[in-house]
C-alpha cells in the first residue's frame, strides 16, 4: 500500500520540478538583435526589436525601441506596469495629459522609471535614443487623445 502512494508523489514531484525548470536562455548581443518597424499602435518613425516573449501575448516581454531625435510617444497610458531603462540617448519622460518640454524628466544611458498602470505620461527622445521595455503582456496603448493615436490616421 505504502509503494501505491509513493508512485503518485514521486509523479507530482516531478512534474512540480518539470514546470519550475527555467527556459532555456536565449542571449542577445547588440550585432544580432533584429530590428524592424514598429507596430501601428505607435508613432511611425522609430525601429522595434522584441528581445523576449510577445508583448501582444499574455506574459513576460522584453524588448527595445531605437528612437530617432524628437520622436514623441504622445500622453498614453498602459492598462499594466511599463518598465522602462534607458539603453543609449536622452529619453524625456513626463506625467500628464498634454506635452510640456519643461515638465519633463530626463533620463540618460541606464536610467530608469516605472510607468504605473494607467498613469497618463508621454516620451521625447533627445537625440537618437534606444530603450528597453518590458512588463506582462498583453502590451497596450490608449492615447489621451484620440488624434494623437497613429491608428486614427488615414494614409
Amino acid at each position: 500500500m505504502k509503494q501505491m502512494l509513493l508512485i503518485p508523489a514521486m509523479l507530482l514531484t516531478a512534474s512540480i520540478a518539470s514546470a519550475q525548470k527555467p527556459a532555456t536562455p536565449v542571449a542577445h548581443s547588440v550585432s544580432n538583435i533584429k530590428w524592424g518597424p514598429v507596430p501601428p499602435v505607435l508613432p511611425a518613425g522609430a525601429q522595434i526589436a522584441v528581445l523576449q516573449g510577445n508583448p501582444f501575448a499574455e506574459g513576460v516581454y522584453t524588448l527595445r525601441l531605437k528612437m530617432p531625435d524628437g520622436y514623441t510617444v504622445p500622453p498614453h497610458f498602459h492598462p499594466t506596469d511599463e518598465m522602462v531603462t534607458v539603453i543609449s540617448g536622452t529619453l524625456l519622460f513626463a506625467h500628464g495629459d498634454s506635452i510640456n518640454t519643461r515638465a519633463t524628466t530626463a533620463l540618460h544611458s541606464g536610467g530608469f522609471v516605472t510607468a504605473a498602470k494607467d498613469t497618463h505620461h508621454y516620451v521625447i527622445a533627445r537625440g537618437p535614443t534606444v530603450v528597453q521595455v518590458h512588463g506582462m503582456g498583453p502590451f497596450a496603448i490608449t492615447y489621451v487623445h484620440p488624434k494623437d493615436d497613429p491608428q486614427n490616421h488615414k494614409k
